[in-house]
């Protein structure tokens, strides 16, 4: 009996899967993941900036600069989106949107360690001023996803 052409045995997508991972090493190994990087930045900014939101609306952006992470992320998002298929947006343009956005997440944690430091007691009561303060760690997610945009500028193409 013949099989129609369409038919993919099991075997045969485990192998197009293998070969699909295989090749991603490959090029993570010779560093040629600017396009992934891109796109991992736009979607991790996304992300990232929606989580920023929600914690910065349950504290009613009591300071302007609350809306900062807000405003600097739609050009990270485009020039990361852009990056993936363009290969000049991955080279001009995110790197300078993704900068911004790292330069932003660092300005957050000098905020939210003022804010720890403006706690009754301050730093002295470290212990009880830093889980019920701002978090402290939350920028630096900012951070890390702005640097991957930064590094994604630095990377070769995948084929």
């Amino acid at each position: 009996m013949r099989r129609r052409a369409s038919t993919i045995t099991h075997a045969e997508s485990i192998g197009e899967v293998t070969h699909l991972i295989d090749k991603a090493l490959a090029d993570v190994a010779h560093g040629r993941f600017e396009r992934s990087l891109s796109g991992l930045t736009a979607v991790a900014a996304a992300i990232t900036t929606v989580e920023i939101y929600l914690e910065h609306y349950k504290a009613s952006f009591g300071n302007k600069w609350m809306w900062s992470p807000i405003l600097v992320t739609p050009p990270v998002i485009v020039a990361g989106i852009m990056g993936v298929w363009s290969k000049r947006w991955a080279k001009t343009a995110l790197p300078v949107t993704a900068l911004i956005y790292t330069a932003d997440g660092l300005l957050g944690e000098y905020f939210h360690a003022r804010g720890v430091a403006r706690k009754p007691g301050g730093w002295g009561l470290a212990s009880y001023n830093v889980p019920m303060g701002p978090p402290i760690s939350a920028p630096g997610l900012m951070t890390l996803v702005g640097g991957m945009g930064v590094l994604a500028a630095l990377l070769r193409r995948e084929d």
